[in-house]
């Protein structure tokens, strides 16, 4: 017979009404030059789609999605607690994002190289590009 366990049971939801900024504490490890808790929440209100993930009622995970709505879309940021990783929760909010945005041409996104084969199993495909970073923002 198997031994019980207690695992935290994840919800997913794309409802920011309450959420607050105490509510996003711990996100962006290692960051050079992390978003203020104020940024972080006036990101997730701008965005096109967001999905948060929470667990015993904590939000432990997000991702975002800036977008035309039209034609193309953006995933920024895509954040797990380090507590919480390694779980699927990532993943399932990928899963969820990606499906909020089954009607656009295209999804796109920028990543590490460390982390090109965790998206890669997720569909996504490898792409050239360029970007522009202004850490003074910040």
């Amino acid at each position: 017979m198997g031994g019980w366990f207690n695992a935290a049971v994840i919800s997913y939801s794309t409802d920011l009404s309450g959420l607050v900024e105490a509510d996003l504490a711990g996100f962006f490890v290692g960051w050079p030059a992390p978003p203020s808790p104020a940024q972080h929440l006036a990101v997730l209100h701008g965005s096109y789609r967001v999905v948060i993930a929470r667990s015993a009622g904590d939000v432990v995970g997000f991702v975002n999605m800036i977008s035309d709505g039209v034609l193309t879309a953006f995933i920024p940021w895509l954040e797990v607690l380090p507590a919480h990783q390694g779980q699927g929760i990532g993943t399932e909010l990928m899963r969820r994002i990606v499906a909020e945005a089954a009607h656009l041409y295209s999804v796109d996104l920028v990543c590490d190289d460390a982390l090109r084969p965790y998206y890669e199993r997720l569909g996504l495909t490898a792409l050239t590009g360029m970007g522009l970073r202004n850490r003074a923002a910040l």
